[in-house]
């Protein structure tokens, strides 16, 4: 939740973190308050790219990176028609922006899209703090929204939790809309919006793929109306356990053997398709150095992360599901989180990350590749 003036950089700002620790700086985008979840992101580039990124819903960001908006904010790099972090923190704003493509400054961006921010203040004890603490409710108050500590603790306290949270429809496009194959058309894919960034589709279609865009409530009959050779599930915000819909509709694209592939909320859709549970991280994984091993070949990956739910599955057996085998088929070797799932015995595998991002630069491209080899060798 956001309530916002515009203007007034300057202004006295305070974050509140709900177990009582309040950090002091600047207000930076919007004057006003608002209210999320603090967890903090490792990028050092690619905030353009974070704060529109959907999954980002309901979350206010803190940039680990000492220094944001050095190049300003363009018109083409956005992920989704807006920003959707509820607020961001950063230590050390740009002065002026300096890119060739920039149209404006970030701060600029944010107070047109009223996301209130916070500036100066030291987000490396911030991060150690929610490092040890986990993340946690949290607001930004600026102007005549301070008010005495205990008030704005009590008022953070008082709002929800992540965990539980439903929020992929509020993300989700309303309407189908298509993105056309680059060049000849080689397939169509039905892509299940769960906050999809626009990278995803246009990686796809790169490849020949036509891609029909659904919203996240879409039936069965509705997937299967536009002929799909595979179906895809995006990326998202909240907590997996309460998506029964986009469960229920996996399930069914299983039962029918087309050949599937999920990206973050999508793997964790997956993993509940298949039986397993799904759990809440102490502070996640967000950012683009995040190292994931591909346990079918060994190889290493830097990879894009953006999420605070993973999936309980045994990383050391293969498992039988109602659909077959199944077996851990990435990890991420920070901590053993399951970083990937897929099928032995029919054509559906999914990732916790998001390959349609250039965090290796191209470490994770292969698996829109492996998605296509999953179509041809169902269509032969």
């Amino acid at each position: 939740m956001t309530t916002s003036t515009r203007g007034a950089s300057k202004a006295p700002a305070v974050l509140v973190l709900e177990d009582g620790r309040i950090f002091r700086g600047r207000a930076y985008g919007a004057v006003g308050e608002t209210f999320g979840e603090a967890v903090f992101s490792t990028g050092m580039t690619g905030y353009q790219e974070t704060l529109t990124d959907p999954s980002y819903a309901h979350q206010i960001v803190v940039a680990t990176a000492p220094q944001i908006g050095n190049t300003g904010w363009n018109d083409e790099d956005d992920e989704s028609r807006r920003i959707w972090v509820s607020g961001y923190v950063v230590r050390d704003p740009a002065r002026v922006p300096s890119n060739w493509r920039a149209k404006r400054s970030l701060d600029d961006e944010l107070v047109a899209q009223d996301i209130v921010g916070i500036s100066g203040i030291d987000t490396r004890a911030l991060t150690r703090h929610l490092r040890e603490r986990g993340s946690m409710r949290s607001g930004i108050f600026s102007g005549e929204a301070i008010a005495a500590e205990s008030e704005l603790v009590a008022r953070v306290q008082a709002q929800p939790h992540m965990k539980g949270a439903s929020l992929y429809e509020e993300v989700a496009t309303e309407e189908t809309y298509v993105v056309p194959a680059v060049g000849e058309k080689k397939f169509t894919v039905a892509a299940i919006d769960l906050g999809i960034k626009g990278m995803t589709p246009h990686r796809m279609a790169q490849r020949g793929i036509e891609v029909h865009v659904l919203p996240a409530t879409a039936s069965v009959d509705e997937v299967y109306a536009v002929e799909p050779d595979g179906v895809f599930f995006s990326n998202g915000p909240g907590d997996p356990a309460t998506a029964d819909g986009p469960v229920a509709l996996m399930t069914a694209v299983l039962e029918r053997r087309t050949p599937l592939f999920g990206i973050c909320f999508g793997n964790q859709i997956l993993g509940r398709a298949l039986g397993f549970g799904t759990y809440k991280l102490k502070y996640g994984h967000r950012g683009i150095n995040q190292p994931v091993q591909d346990r079918t070949t060994g190889k290493v990956e830097v990879t894009a992360h953006n999420h605070g739910f993973a999936v309980d599955a045994p990383l050391d057996k293969v498992s039988e599901t109602k659909f077959g085998r199944a077996e851990v088929s990435h990890v991420c070797l920070n901590d053993d989180v399951v970083e990937g799932l897929q099928l032995l015995d029919q054509p559906a595998f999914s990732v916790q990350y998001h390959p349609e991002a250039a965090a290796g630069p191209h470490d994770a491209a292969y698996l829109f590749d492996r998605f296509v080899s999953l179509m041809e060798g169902q269509r032969a």
